[in-house]
C-alpha cells in the first residue's frame, strides 16, 4: 500500500494530545501538505523534520531556543531577512518549541505566506522525535499480513501458515516460556527505513490473543506488561505446514537459506512441519537461535558441507 499525503491540519490534530501545541498563525491554508518529491526522495523521516536550516527545504522547520536567539539577536532589518528566507524553504509547517515566544515578525510572515505556525512548551528534541516517529509510519510502505508476530529471544518473528495449524496456541506456549506478543491474527508491517520492516499490532487487537476453545485472552492482563511488545523489526518468518505438504513441496535440508519478499525486502524464512508429538515451541526457539547465529556469520550447514568435503579428500 502506498502512503498517502498528510495535511498540516491532520498533523496538528494527530499530535495535539502528545505535543500540547497551539496553532497561532497560518490558519488560511490548513490543507498545506508535504512536497511529494521531498517525500519520494526522503531516505527517512529525518529528511522531513529538523531544526531550522536554510539548506533543507520542504520539511517541518523546528525553531527552538537557539533558533529563536539566532532570529532575534540581530537588527530588525537582518531579522526580517532571516525570517523571510523561511518562505523560500516552503515548509509544510513551522513549530516553535522550548516554550519560546515566537518573534512577532515570524508570526506575521507565517500569516502572510499561509504557513501554519505551531507553538509548544515541549522541548525541540522531543518534538523532532515525536514527529519523525509519526511520519516514518505515515509515509512508510505498508501491508497487513495474517499470522502471529512475536518477540522471541530479541528477534521479531512472524508465525504464518494455513488456518487450523495452531499458530495462536503456539504463540500462547511461547508467551508462557517468557517471549513477547506483538500481534495475533493481523500484523501491520511498515517499511520504516531502507533495511527495516517494522511490525505493529492494529489498535483493535492490541494485547489480544484468540485461542480456539477458550476465546480472546488479554495477554497483558494475564501475563503482565513484559509479555507484550508495541513493535518489533521483522527478522524471521516461521512458516508452519502439514507434514504431507512438507514432504511434497520442501527440501529436508535446503541448500540455501530461504527468503520471502515483504514490501520489496527479503526476509529470512524457515519451514516447520506440524505433526503429532513435535514440540513446536522448542523447534521455533531453535530456528530463532540458528537465525541469530547466521546473522552473526555462523552458518552450520555450510560448515558441515566443508567438513564433509575435507573428509572426502582425506578418503575417510
Amino acid at each position: 500500500m502506498k502512503p498517502t499525503a498528510i495535511s498540516a491540519e491532520a498533523l496538528f490534530e494527530a499530535q495535539r494530545a502528545t505535543l500540547k501545541w497551539q496553532w497561532i498563525a497560518g490558519h488560511a491554508h490548513p490543507e498545506r501538505r508535504f512536497d511529494e518529491v521531498a517525500i519520494r526522495d526522503a531516505q527517512s523521516a529525518a529528511d522531513l523534520v529538523g531544526y531550522l536550516n536554510y539548506i533543507h527545504p520542504y520539511r517541518v522547520q523546528i525553531v527552538g531556543r537557539r533558533e529563536c536567539e539566532y532570529l532575534e539577536a540581530v537588527t530588525p532589518d537582518d531579522q526580517t531577512r532571516r525570517i523571510s528566507r523561511i518562505v523560500t524553504l516552503e515548509p509544510p509547517a513551522v513549530v516553535v518549541a522550548d516554550a519560546q515566544t515566537p518573534p512577532e515578525a515570524l508570526v506575521a510572515m507565517c500569516e502572510r505566506a499561509d504557513i501554519p505556525l505551531f507553538v509548544t512548551s515541549e522541548s525541540a528534541g522531543q518534538v523532532i522525535d515525536v514527529l519523525r516517529a509519526y511520519l516514518a509510519l505515515h509515509f512508510a510502505e505498508r501491508t497487513t499480513r495474517h499470522g502471529v508476530f512475536m518477540d522471541i529471544l530479541g528477534l521479531g518473528v512472524l508465525l504464518t501458515g494455513e488456518s487450523g495449524l495452531g499458530k495462536s496456541e503456539l504463540g500462547l506456549e511461547l508467551i508462557s516460556r517468557g517471549h513477547g506478543l506483538v500481534a495475533d491474527d493481523a500484523v501491520d508491517l511498515y517499511r520504516v527505513r531502507q533495511t527495516t520492516i517494522e511490525g505493529r499490532c492494529p489498535e483493535l487487537l492490541l494485547n489480544l490473543l484468540e485461542v480456539r476453545g477458550i476465546g480472546l485472552l488479554d495477554i497483558k492482563a494475564i501475563f503482565g506488561e513484559t509479555a507484550v511488545r508495541r513493535k518489533m523489526p521483522l527478522k524471521l518468518i516461521v512458516h508452519l505446514v502439514r507434514k504431507e505438504t512438507m514432504e511434497r513441496d520442501f527440501e529436508r535440508l535446503p541448500y540455501e537459506p530461504l527468503y520471502e519478499d515483504v514490501l520489496g525486502m527479503p526476509i529470512r524464512k524457515v519451514v516447520i512441519a506440524v505433526d503429532a508429538g513435535r514440540n513446536l515451541a522448542v523447534l521455533v526457539e531453535s530456528a530463532v537461535r540458528n537465525t541469530i547465529l547466521q546473522l552473526r556469520g555462523i552458518d552450520t550447514y555450510r560448515e558441515f558441507i566443508e567438513r564433509h568435503q575435507r573428509a572426502m579428500q582425506r578418503g575417510e
